[in-house]
């Protein structure tokens, strides 16, 4: 399953500053453009799985149900 989040990016001086919309605490400064979208990219998978994990462990159950939502 693929998802698309939006990247909110600016030129600041000579760096490249970024946030994932969607998601609180996912932003990154990089000297490029490029670099900026892969480190923004590899950032939120990070935290994705982060908040998987962290999810999963709240449970704290061998048994739980993950029920998608779509809104």
């Amino acid at each position: 399953m693929q998802n698309t989040y939006t990247a909110i990016i600016k030129k600041k001086e000579n760096w490249w500053i970024g946030w994932i919309e969607e998601i609180p605490g996912v932003n990154c400064q990089e000297a490029s453009r490029e670099e900026l979208l892969e480190s923004l990219k590899i950032t939120l998978e990070e935290a994705l799985e982060w908040n998987r994990s962290d999810a999963i462990r709240a449970a704290d159950s061998n048994f739980y149900d993950e029920v998608p939502i779509f809104v």
